[in-house]
């Protein structure tokens, strides 16, 4: 009977995908936690706290109307797109036309993936930051293009150096990466970074895309910058944000794509062939969160700020020690002498029953480090520390 199966050969692109490093990690949390054992996970990227009150409301209601019933306007609502305005307009101060420099995404992770389809012929050149969010390999994989790696270096700041990039990489490519804060590392990027963005994107005719998941968590009292704050940014990229991060609403998938022109309308004409926009509760839901009350989002950075510095108090109780994140809701720590960062990761999850997410994961410039989430409650971060302390490696 299995023998007269059909076997499906699928498309090439499918085998080039990479693979997901994390499956692994999360099938043994997953087993360990199966088997009853207390686990600390500090290796997700999810974040833990609800939804504002105000937004949740806002979709009850708007879910009554039947209005959001039929389908939406292929490329969103204008409230939604106005509402981004308006937020990125009282935020970093500016302007857009809602309608031609917005574009409404299915969660930022789909904006990544679909720009290098957008962008890339197969062979075409991305310019990749080592370590970095894997999901920029995944849409460069899906469209047959090649990456050109940019490594980040505590040295450096956790900035790249465009002046290191291949010349024969620089002739071909056509679409380049960057993320600040900065996913793993946690840094933070000054607006002389972005100016030489600016510069080197137009020199080379590269499209720069600045993934701006964490803008609005910055700490001790510095608030990120906007990559489209540049003077010039419009004219060569664009900038993804999600509302997974600032207004905790992961599981709502909901983000835009904002700046310049040309590019929104190709990326609003790629999901017309895709979608039918967002439901449109979802859309009312999410410009209440960008227009209505943002003390939400001020109470959620004090959070992440005071567990930061409860969890850092108590690394320096066991001689674990690296510079305290600037922004995201991560920590980016040196693994130990004598461990890779995935079997350093395996032995905290085995031995303290704590799972962190290896560096290699993230680049191969990502060895040699774990990323740690604050995604727990600070009793918890201090408990995991001191688990990890008994082992007696620092």
């Amino acid at each position: 009977m299995n023998e007269s199966k059909l076997r499906f050969r699928p498309a090439d692109r499918m085998t080039a995908l990479p693979k997901q490093f994390f499956a692994s990690l999360v099938q043994k949390a997953n087993a360990a936690v199966a088997a009853g054992r207390d686990v600390i996970n500090l290796g997700q990227g999810n974040p833990d706290r609800p939804t504002p009150d105000n937004v949740v409301r806002a979709l009850r209601e708007a879910a009554d109307n039947p209005q959001f019933h039929r389908y939406p306007p292929f490329s969103g609502f204008s409230f939604l797109k106005e509402a981004v305005a308006k937020r990125y307009k009282e935020d970093y101060g500016v302007t857009v036309d809602p309608q031609t420099q917005v574009a409404v995404l299915f969660g930022g992770k789909t904006g990544l993936v679909e720009i290098s389809q957008i962008m890339l012929n197969p062979g075409d050149v991305c310019l990749v930051p080592d370590p970095g969010y894997p999901d920029y390999w995944s849409g460069v994989a899906l469209a047959g293009g090649r990456m050109s790696f940019m490594p980040l270096t505590e040295a450096n700041g956790y900035l790249p150096d465009y002046g290191a990039v291949p010349a024969q990489d620089l002739a071909k490519a056509k679409l380049m990466f960057f993320n600040y804060p900065n996913n793993p590392t946690s840094a933070v990027a000054p607006a002389s970074f972005y100016k030489d963005t600016v510069e080197f994107a137009a020199k080379h005719g590269i499209l720069a895309v600045s993934d701006f998941a964490y803008g609005a968590i910055g700490f001790d009292g510095n608030r990120p910058i906007s990559f489209l704050e540049t003077p010039g940014a419009m004219d060569v990229g664009i900038e993804i944000y999600t509302l997974s991060k600032t207004y905790n609403m992961a599981g709502w998938r909901v983000a835009f794509a904002i700046g310049n022109e040309e590019i929104i309308r190709l990326i609003n004409l790629m999901q017309d062939h895709y979608y039918v926009s967002l439901f449109g509760a979802v859309q009312y839901a999410a410009a209440e969160a960008l227009t209505g009350p943002q003390d939400s989002v001020r109470q959620l950075v004090a959070t992440y700020e005071s567990r930061r510095d409860a969890l850092f108090d108590a690394l320096a109780d066991i001689g674990w020690r690296a510079p305290k994140p600037a922004g995201s809701f991560f920590c980016w720590l040196p693994v130990p002498g004598g461990y890779t960062s995935a079997t350093f990761a395996d032995k905290l999850l085995a031995e303290a029953d704590v799972v962190v997410a290896p560096g290699i994961g993230f680049g191969d410039h990502g060895d040699g480090y774990v990323r740690v989430g604050l995604l727990s409650s600070e009793e918890r971060l201090r408990e995991a520390a001191a688990r990890i302390g008994r082992l007696g490696l620092f």
